[in-house]
C-alpha cells in the first residue's frame, strides 16, 4: 500500500473536521435555538459546508482515494438540503383563469432613510407592482408613502406602529377580506399580520411575517476583528433564539385556522434552521417546488442568501416562482408567485 503523502493527511483532517461540522449542521433543524445558541450560527454556513464537501468529493475521486467514500456519505445524506440551497430546474406549468398570484416583498420602508442612493425607489416599487399585478401584495417594513398608490386594490389591511414616521406592514387584495388580525410578537417591534380572503368559492388565509432581525450588515468590506466576530455571534444567537418563540407562536395560531394558508415574509433565517422547519411544518416552500437557481432574497454580498420565503399548503399547487433578484430597490428582493386551488 502506498504511503500517504503529507498533503493527502492534512486533507483528510480538513475533511473529517468539516464532515462532523456538517452532520451537526444537519442536526440543527431539530434542536431548539434556546438550548443551543451557540450552534445555532452554524446553519448559515451549511451551504458553505455542503459546497465544501463537494471539493473534497471530487478532489479524492481524481486521486482515486477511498476517502471519496467520506464525501459521498455526507452529500447523501444532505441530499433534501441542497434542494433548499439550489434547484437546477424551475416549473412554470400553463396559466389558468383560475389561477392567482401573490407578491411578498420587504420594501424597507420604501427607502425612507436614504439608505439607498436614489430618489426614485417608491416609484420604481410602485412601476414593478403595476407590472407585475399580483392578486395578493404582502409588503413588510412598510411605512405609508404618498408615491406608492395602492388604489388599484380594492381590499387591504394595513398595520402600522410608530409616531410621525409610521412602519409596520401591509396586505392588499384583488379578493375580498373578511377577517384580519395580527400575531404579536413578545419584547419586539416585528410581528406577522393575516388576512382571510374570499377567491371564489374559497376562503384563503394569508400571513405576512416579519420575525426578528439578526440586523448584520449586508456590506462586509469592513475588517473583521475578534472583537467584532463575537459581536456578530452573540447577536446571531440572541436573534435566533428571540425567533425561535416567534416561529413557535405562528405555528400555534395557524393550527387553528382551517382554512388553506400561505405563509409569506420576511423570516431573517436560513431554510436550514429550526426557526424555517417549524413554521414550515409539512407545508410546501414555493421556491423548492418551482424555483431556479439559488433563490436569492436578501442583498448580502459574496453570499446568495434566501431568507424570504413563500408557503403553501398542499391543497394550494405552486405553478410558478420567482425570486426577483435584480430588482435593487431595497435590501431583500421581491418573491412572486402563481397558484391554483386544488378541489
Amino acid at each position: 500500500m502506498r504511503k500517504q503523502t503529507w498533503l493527502s493527511k492534512i486533507m483528510l483532517f480538513f475533511n473529517i473536521v468539516l464532515t462532523v461540522l456538517t452532520f451537526l449542521a444537519y442536526s440543527l433543524p431539530f434542536l431548539a435555538p434556546k438550548a443551543f445558541p451557540f450552534l445555532s450560527v452554524l446553519t448559515l454556513l451549511l451551504p458553505f459546508f455542503l459546497m465544501l464537501n463537494f471539493f473534497f468529493f471530487v478532489y479524492w475521486l481524481l486521486q482515486l482515494k477511498r476517502y471519496v467514500l467520506i464525501s459521498g456519505m455526507v452529500l447523501l445524506f444532505g441530499i433534501t438540503f441542497i434542494n433548499r440551497f439550489y434547484k437546477f430546474s424551475e416549473t412554470n406549468l400553463p396559466k389558468e383563469d383560475s389561477d392567482f398570484t401573490l407578491m411578498s416583498y420587504n420594501v424597507r420602508l420604501f427607502n425612507l432613510y436614504g439608505w439607498l442612493p436614489k430618489d426614485d425607489v417608491p416609484d420604481q416599487i410602485l412601476k414593478l407592482i403595476q407590472e407585475k399585478k399580483p392578486n395578493i401584495l404582502c409588503l413588510q417594513e412598510f411605512s405609508p408613502n404618498d408615491a406608492v398608490n395602492a388604489s388599484d386594490y380594492k381590499y387591504s389591511y394595513e398595520k402600522l406602529y410608530g409616531g410621525k414616521n409610521k412602519y409596520g406592514q401591509a396586505i392588499y387584495s384583488n379578493y375580498k377580506i373578511i377577517n384580519k388580525g395580527e400575531i404579536t410578537f413578545p419584547n419586539s417591534s416585528n410581528n406577522v399580520i393575516f388576512a382571510d380572503i374570499v377567491k371564489e368559492k374559497d376562503t384563503l388565509r394569508v400571513y405576512s411575517m416579519h420575525l426578528q432581525s439578526i440586523k448584520i450588515s449586508t456590506d462586509i468590506e469592513d475588517k473583521i476583528d475578534e472583537a467584532k466576530s463575537k459581536f456578530i455571534y452573540r447577536r446571531l444567537s440572541k436573534a435566533f433564539t428571540e425567533q425561535q418563540v416567534q416561529a413557535e407562536l405562528i405555528k400555534e395560531h395557524y393550527d387553528t385556522c382551517s382554512f388553506p394558508k400561505i405563509i409569506c415574509g420576511d423570516l431573517n433565517n436560513s431554510a436550514f434552521s429550526y426557526v424555517y422547519r417549524t413554521i414550515k411544518g409539512d407545508m410546501v416552500d414555493a421556491f423548492e417546488e418551482a424555483g431556479c437557481g439559488f433563490g436569492k432574497s436578501y442583498n448580502f454580498k459574496y453570499y446568495p442568501a434566501r431568507i424570504d420565503y413563500i408557503l403553501v399548503e398542499n391543497t394550494i399547487k405552486v405553478k410558478q416562482y420567482k425570486s426577483l433578484d435584480t430588482f435593487f430597490q431595497s435590501d431583500h428582493f421581491p418573491q412572486i408567485a402563481r397558484f391554483s386551488i386544488s378541489n
